[in-house]
Formats: structure tokens, C-alpha cells, sequence
């Protein structure tokens, strides 16, 4: 891999982002992202599926919401993929940057955290990762220290290059829908649709699982791979799922269902080496989408553009 970390992407050539090239750098952004995510949980108010706390794909990196720090005074914070610093702006022109190098999460945990203290931002934070099997706490966590700018700077590429298929997607529906945006915990970037009805209770789930899945979903996203999918691929699912879904005709051929996950995968590499990629990908979403809608009975007459 070229070491040389590129600025832009060249023609219409997606990056490839096999997960045994990056794999320690990604768990180490994971946590990072983490640390920040529940910055940004603490420091705004809760919107509707949580999703006041995500972040969003931007020209340099994934940024986070404005959040209030009080005295009327906002924050972002950026994670920059091209100079590779986590840049901390305020509204009141105040800002600082945290190199992102190998560092452990600790350090980095630490950095943040003096950084904020340096803006006169005074926060506390749960510093338990979430959605990570064995999570170890953000000031204890020794072990993950890695940091790739080259795979940094691909993964958000990928996610940059996909973005504008799911804005262009997500335009097509006029039902209420999530933006695109990046769920830190899981690590994927997602855009969601919704029927507009409420959707059985889930017996037993945790507080956010009820707040994301309170009413029938159909989900699409993107994530670089993990536990039962050890390559980045893209997802479709739908909450409730209605039957028959996991045998519907979808296209293109590369996608499948995947029964422990309960959702479809397209691999990313049969999307990025295809003729179109982009085609691909829609192809991906509309048929999911339609098949799902079809079943659940959505009111899809109602809820699409056109």
C-alpha cells in the first residue's frame, strides 16, 4: 500500500479497504470515534432514535453535530482523515487540534479530555465503549494504540465516495427518513426509512434498542466488517421483518441474506470491482427497499417521490 496518503479521490475508482489491512487501526478509531460520540451524547439534546449523537460524512472527515457548551457558545469536533487531527472548534473562534498518530486510547482519551478543559468545556462522560464484546474502559484501555493514516484516509474515502448514492436514495422518499449519518457505536454509515407506523415492542431491549426500533424501519448502510462478516460490505434489513423477505429476488447478484444476521450483505469488493458501482449500489437499496415495502405493506404510494 502506498504510503503516501492521497488528498482526493481519482476518477471514479473506489478505494479498496480490505479489513486485514487495517484491522488494528480501525479498532483503535472505533474507540476514539467512541470517546467522542459520548462527548457529543453528553452535550446535546436527545432527537429521535438518538440521532442527535451521530456524526456526519464531511469534506475532510466525519464531523459531529454543533453542540451547546453554554454562555451561547457551540462546538464541533472533526475527525480530519487528510492532516489526520481530531480538530475541537467553539463558535467563539477557540480552537485546538489531538493528533491522531499510535497512541492508546488512554492517551488519547486524556488529550480530548485536556483539550476541552484548555476551551473552558467542562464535561463528564460514561467511558465504557458500547457495542464492542469485552469493552475496557477509555482511561484503562492500553491495548489499542494503532494508527494507519493511509487506511484512515481510505475509510473515509469509501465512505465519502458512498454517501452521495445514499443522498441520492434517500431523496427519492418522502416518508419520514433518517440523514445519512455515521453511528459511532456500530461504526456504520446508515440511512433509514420509515412507514410511519409503530412497530411491536421488543421484549426485554435496552433503552436505545426501544427508541431505535419503535417503529417498522427499512435500514441500508455500510461498514467495514466484523464478526460474522469479516470484509466491509453493504447491508439492507428491515424491523419487523415481514415474512418471506429473506427469499426475495434481489439484485445485484453478488448480494445474499445473511441468516445470522438477519439482513442482506452486499460485499463491498463485488460493488467496487463491478463495471458501475454506483449503478450496483442502487440497484442494492431500491430492490431491498421494494422487496421489503412490498411485504410489510407499506403505503408506498404515499411515502415516494414520483
Amino acid at each position: 500500500m502506498n504510503r503516501t496518503t492521497p488528498t482526493r479521490q481519482e476518477g471514479q475508482e473506489w478505494p479498496a479497504l480490505p479489513l486485514d489491512g487495517w484491522r488494528d487501526t480501525y479498532a483503535t478509531l472505533h474507540m476514539w470515534m467512541q470517546v467522542v460520540g459520548k462527548i457529543c451524547l453528553a452535550l446535546t439534546p436527545l432527537s429521535n432514535h438518538f440521532w442527535n449523537m451521530t456524526f456526519r460524512v464531511a469534506s475532510r472527515g466525519l464531523v459531529t453535530p454543533p453542540m451547546t457548551i453554554g454562555d451561547g457558545r457551540l462546538m464541533t469536533m472533526t475527525f480530519d482523515f487528510v492532516s489526520h487531527e481530531l480538530v475541537v472548534e467553539c463558535s467563539d473562534g477557540g480552537m485546538q487540534r489531538v493528533a491522531m498518530r499510535p497512541r492508546t486510547v488512554a492517551d488519547f482519551y486524556r488529550a480530548v479530555m485536556d483539550v476541552l478543559t484548555s476551551l473552558d468545556v467542562h464535561v463528564r462522560i460514561w467511558t465504557m465503549p458500547v457495542e464492542i464484546p469485552d469493552p475496557v474502559r477509555f482511561e484503562e484501555d492500553t491495548v489499542h494504540g494503532s494508527y494507519d493514516p493511509v487506511a484512515a484516509n481510505a475509510f473515509w474515502r469509501v465512505l465519502a465516495t458512498v454517501t452521495p448514492v445514499f443522498e441520492r436514495f434517500r431523496g427519492r422518499f418522502i416518508g419520514k427518513s433518517s440523514p445519512v449519518h455515521f453511528f459511532w457505536g456500530s461504526c456504520d454509515l446508515a440511512v433509514t426509512r420509515f412507514s410511519g407506523r409503530r412497530a411491536p415492542e421488543r421484549p426485554g431491549a435496552d433503552a436505545m434498542t426501544r427508541e431505535a426500533y419503535s417503529h417498522e424501519v427499512i435500514s441500508h448502510g455500510f461498514w467495514p466488517g466484523s464478526g460474522p462478516v469479516q470484509e466491509p460490505a453493504f447491508y439492507a434489513y428491515a424491523a419487523p421483518e415481514p415474512d418471506g423477505f429473506k427469499t426475495a429476488a434481489v439484485s445485484p447478484a453478488a448480494a445474499y441474506y445473511h441468516g445470522e444476521l438477519s439482513e442482506f450483505i452486499l460485499p463491498y469488493d463485488a460493488v467496487r470491482n463491478s463495471a458501475s458501482p454506483a449503478d450496483d449500489l442502487m440497484s442494492f437499496l431500491d430492490t431491498t427497499y421494494a422487496a421489503a415495502a412490498a411485504l410489510a405493506k407499506w403505503n408506498r404510494a404515499d411515502l415516494e417521490r414520483g
